[in-house]
């Protein structure tokens, strides 16, 4: 039974994970609370940690619970953070979201302190399934604009059989109201924005703090113009718009050549070079299986839904093995979508969901090349 569960909570300081406590507590549960301190001890990455603890506290003590701070600021330091610079380093797009739950909130934290329990719940917006085989499946959350399965598509099946996410049934309104009819101390406290890790500092500070700068040309795709100058390719990702300073615009970042260190835009809100009807994704990882097997190497593959990006909408399209590659667990496949795809990073994570967007399947990265041999 749920209630004699033995359960481990992550909370934030945030009206979520407020919510979660809230709403275990009216399930008979007493969970063990945990936040997780991944800002540095200098000024990176602190995302005002210091509210945030005060916050959870008041939670603890609000439901008599007990509450543990504990410290993974150099393993962040170390995995997340090292791979975002790497990753930047090498003209790609990355995703410290992904990664910090990969390997920080449920990788670390489960091996050191969640593995202590039965379960540990969290306030993503997400869901679970269990086959007829008794296998769980990551799923989506009823409120398509907060569903977060994105950022859990890498974690392992592992991690995903000890989770459990009390807020994939509800929507995000719901969830306010609750909070506000609990009368929770942060029930009126904002949701967090950006990039966690970055707490309050600019990313571009951030960047160029551990990067530097390197001057170079704007180039106009089509023309070959040089329109103006940049301080560093490691600045701008595919389908860029704002920060390039251009007149005459809107501008778009369309391509980039690294060892130029030239950055290719592309002119107004309808240019064909900002979109893509094709993604090659290479190291693909299936959270609980791969459901398609062989099916996928054959004729255009498999019908899927898919995310290029954190955004409320599924795109559509076919989900193809490509010949000569692992076939499942880090292959490569191609997504063809039904529709134009707007900047296509490579770097970034495309999120592959069965056809009916209900069951979320895995991810894979978005190589460098696009079938037509072009950086996308």
């Amino acid at each position: 039974m749920l209630e004699a569960m033995n359960t481990a909570a992550l909370v934030s300081g945030g009206v979520d994970s407020a919510v979660v406590v809230h709403l275990l507590k009216e399930q008979g549960i007493d969970p063990h609370l945990f936040y997780i301190r991944i800002g540095m001890d200098t000024d990176e990455g602190d995302c005002s940690a210091e509210e945030d603890i005060e916050m959870c506290s008041l939670i603890a003590k609000r439901y008599g619970l007990s509450l543990d701070v504990v410290s993974l600021h150099e393993e962040y330091w170390e995995n997340v953070m090292e791979y975002a610079l790497r990753t930047v380093r090498a003209g790609l797009t990355p995703n410290p979201d992904i990664m910090c739950n990969k390997m920080i909130k449920f990788g670390y934290f489960e091996e050191r302190w969640g593995k202590d329990f039965d379960i540990t719940a969290t306030g993503h917006y997400a869901s679970t399934l269990i086959d007829a085989e008794g296998r769980k499946w990551l799923a989506t959350a009823v409120d398509p604009v907060k569903d977060q399965t994105d950022f859990l598509s890498q974690i392992s099946y592992g991690q995903l059989k000890h989770l459990m996410f009390p807020l994939g049934e509800l929507p995000k309104a719901s969830v306010r109201e609750l909070a506000l009819k609990a009368k929770l101390p942060n029930a009126l406290r904002k949701d967090s924005q950006g990039i966690c890790f970055l707490g309050k500092i600019n990313y571009n500070d951030f960047i160029r703090r551990h990067l530097g700068e390197r001057p170079g040309k704007i180039v106009e795709l089509e023309t070959g113009k040089i329109l103006g100058e940049h301080r560093g390719f490691w600045f701008h990702t595919i389908g860029q718009r704002k920060g390039l300073g251009l007149s005459g615009g809107p501008w778009f970042v369309v391509g980039k050549d690294i060892e130029a260190n030239t950055i290719y835009v592309s002119n107004g809100y309808d240019t064909e070079k900002q979109y893509g009807r094709r993604l090659r994704l290479g190291e693909m990882h299936f959270i609980t299986t791969d459901p398609w097997g062989a099916e996928a190497g054959k004729g255009e593959g498999v019908e899927i839904s898919f995310k290029n990006r954190h955004a409320p909408n599924f795109m559509k399209g076919r989900l193809r093995h490509v010949e000569g590659t692992p076939l499942g667990e880090g292959g490569e496949y191609i997504v063809g979508s039904e529709e134009k795809v707007q900047g296509i990073a490579p770097g970034q994570f495309t999120t592959i969901y069965d056809k009916d967007a209900r069951v979320c399947i895995g991810s894979g990265v978005i190589m460098r090349f696009g079938e037509e041999g072009r950086e996308q």
